[in-house]
């Protein structure tokens, strides 16, 4: 109810409505370009090659293209190569000086950095679309020679270009994070179809009540689970000395640092499946080698050990970036700086060192608290469908991207109308 409160609210205030409204234009935008096909397609084939119980690499793909992949649409790569770019310029910033200046360097350093990822970007689209289309989809391309998949190696990298151009345009002029709404777009319009897809299971007695009722009381722990865990936070007291300012005294005052929990939200999950995906796009470059034998019965989630083996990684990988963005984003260091700067300090803690170690030690500690969580929710259904049948093997992911994306969305929603409040207030 308290969403829908807020919601309300927003669509009073026209500057806000207009950024509401952009959002939803530029996802419509996006939702048309998933159903673009890309030409030259034998379709009939291709409807051929997404039959069937092993769907576990595909669907891995189709998750963050929303649909797009299976279809193998304009916007089949999605934003993964964006993703991808993302993570490895960032993971540049602790290895190289030359990215960890650019970082320090305030806005000016991250215009550089940001336009670093988008020429990345592009290079890691053309090469994952090189290894989808001369790979996995060269049987489906009608007329099989070397300037049309060129030409569908470009359709594919350019989409994925113009889904990383629409992502920062709701950046600087809508509401909530542009790639991770294109994501949470994507897989809320695949809501509808997949209702369907258990209406007919049931119908045809393949998927019996009990089934139904097991996965929607997954669905109910999942949802309230990421909201208690997004939501939740650890307050750190403060406390401001008092001193005298001219004939004024300034200060004395209480206060809290709010930790939360699952600083950096949905992203590690999000890394984990960017990075994952990898190998089993290269392995498309060389079919019917070791390689591709490899990766398909130890690194896909279909394979056997492959599943433990993709759940183990996955795990690691969650709760590796999970405290990497949590460093990222929060720097204890600058808030013991911050609060000593003003006459604030921790009750019991003394300034400096101190207070950042303690507050290292805090967020540490808390932190693994929503890593596990977000490592369990995003792998336990992997491992429930390779052994009961049970068809969630993404279910977890979607719902922790979808929940997660929107509880972030309207925190940003609630953070501009009270800035709206302070400007008119200081005006």
């Amino acid at each position: 109810m308290e969403m829908f409160k807020t919601i309300s609210k927003a669509l009073k205030v026209k500057e806000i409505r207009g950024k509401i409204i952009f959002t939803l234009l530029m996802l419509v935008v996006f939702r048309i370009g998933s159903n673009i096909p890309v030409p030259g397609i034998n379709r009939t084939y291709l409807a051929q090659m997404f039959t069937g119980d092993n769907m576990g690499l595909f669907e891995l793909f189709n998750l963050f293209s929303g649909g797009s992949f299976n279809n193998f649409t304009i916007f089949a790569l999605s934003v993964t190569p964006y993703i991808t770019a993302t993570i490895i310029i960032q993971l540049l910033t602790i290895a190289f000086p030359y990215f960890e200046r650019l970082a320090k360097e305030g806005m000016e350093g991250r215009k550089k950095m940001a336009q670093i990822t988008r020429y990345l970007t592009v290079v890691l689209a053309f090469v994952q679309a090189a290894g989808l289309t001369v790979g996995l989809f060269r049987k489906t391309i009608i007329n099989q020679t070397w300037f049309t998949f060129i030409v569908i190696m470009l359709i594919l990298t350019a989409g994925t270009t113009f889904l990383m151009w629409l992502g920062e345009k709701i950046n600087e002029s809508g509401i909530g994070n542009g790639v991770s709404l294109l994501i949470f777009g994507g897989i809320v319009a695949r809501i509808p179809s997949g209702i369907s897809s258990m209406y007919t299971k049931y119908s045809d007695g393949s998927m019996n009540l009990i089934t139904v009722a097991l996965f929607i009381i997954f669905a109910l722990i999942v949802v309230v689970g990421v909201i208690e865990i997004q939501q939740g936070t650890r307050r750190i007291p403060v406390q401001y000395a008092k001193r005298v300012v001219g004939r004024k005294m300034y200060g004395g005052q209480s206060t809290h640092i709010p930790l939360k929990v699952n600083q950096a939200g949905v992203i590690p999950i999000i890394f984990a499946l960017s990075l994952l995906q990898f190998p089993l796009t290269i392995m498309y470059f060389f079919p019917d080698t070791a390689f591709y034998d490899f990766c398909e019965k130890y690194l896909s989630p279909s394979g056997n050990p492959g599943v433990w083996v993709y759940a183990i990684l996955n795990i690691m990988l969650i709760i590796f970036f999970n405290y990497f963005y949590t460093a990222v984003t929060f720097n204890p260091v600058e808030v013991a700086q911050n609060m000593r700067a003003n006459g604030g300090f921790i009750p019991g803690i003394r300034p400096g060192k101190a207070t950042v170690d303690y507050l290292s030690k805090v967020m540490s500690r808390i932190s693994i608290v929503g890593a596990i969580f977000l490592a369990v929710v995003a792998t336990l259904p992997t491992l429930v469908s390779e052994y009961t049948g049970l068809d969630i093997r993404f279910g977890g992911t979607s719902l922790l991207i979808a929940v997660g994306v929107a509880l972030d969305t309207m925190r940003q929603l609630e953070n501009q109308m009270v800035m709206r409040n302070y400007q008119g207030f200081l005006k």
